[in-house]
């Protein structure tokens, strides 16, 4: 090595000392990097932002105070208004409630009052057949026209209101609808017939209200 050469390899090594220092060097291509690849992680990290920080939020950082007292306001006239309407439709429902409860009571109080008003005006023929009845010159006749009459209406006013009435006389005997009251030995009439109608039977709307009291024939 000549004497310019060992002058100059002292400088060259300070330089790559130098460089060295500054950008460093890759351990796997042997190649230098310079300041600022060596300072590019450091600044990229100050810039990200920290865990869990999202856009939503930066946005609510950089809202003005005010209209964020604004947005606050308004969310609970919102929830006041949420509040008063439910309070209307409970009272609403409690309203309701109440009407039901007395309708379904007046129904049950009042579910005659139509058979009532029609069965007045039988009462009303029974009583004058009655005072007819008790005066000195009664006419038997008159009478018993009177009380057919009486019985016509209240047929009437009965079958109004669904009421049927069970006459099985010649029929045959039905344990149903039919109460055998006792058998009578009969040769002109089938076994097991109704001969006899001691006490008349009554449905309502087809459901039976009291069965027919009868006489059922057997064999002779």
């Amino acid at each position: 090595m000549t004497t310019e050469q060992e002058e100059q390899q002292p400088g060259a090594t300070a330089q790559t000392e130098d460089a060295e220092s500054v950008g460093g060097v890759d351990p796997k291509s042997g190649l230098k990097r310079s300041a600022e690849a060596t300072r590019e992680p450091a600044s990229a990290a100050a810039s990200d932002p920290p865990e869990g920080f999202d856009a939503a939020q930066a946005q609510a950082t950089e809202q003005d105070p005010a209209e964020l007292t604004m947005l606050l306001e308004d969310a609970r006239a919102r929830a006041d208004d949420a509040h008063n309407q439910i309070l209307r439709v409970r009272a609403e429902m409690e309203n309701m409630a109440r009407r039901q409860a007395k309708e379904l009571e007046n129904a049950h109080k009042f579910a005659l009052d139509s058979f009532v008003k029609e069965l007045l005006q039988v009462r009303d023929s029974l009583e004058l057949g009655q005072a007819a009845a008790d005066a000195p010159d009664a006419d038997v006749s008159k009478l018993r026209e009177g009380t057919e009459l009486t019985l016509k209406l209240l047929r009437d006013v009965m079958a109004k209101f669904g009421v049927e009435r069970i006459d099985p006389e010649g029929e045959p005997f039905n344990p149903d609808y039919h109460q055998a009251m006792a058998m009578q030995p009969r040769s002109d009439v089938p076994p097991n017939t109704v001969v006899n109608v001691v006490q008349s039977g009554y449905l309502l709307n087809g459901r039976l209200m009291r069965p027919a009291l009868v006489m059922v024939s057997q064999a002779a």
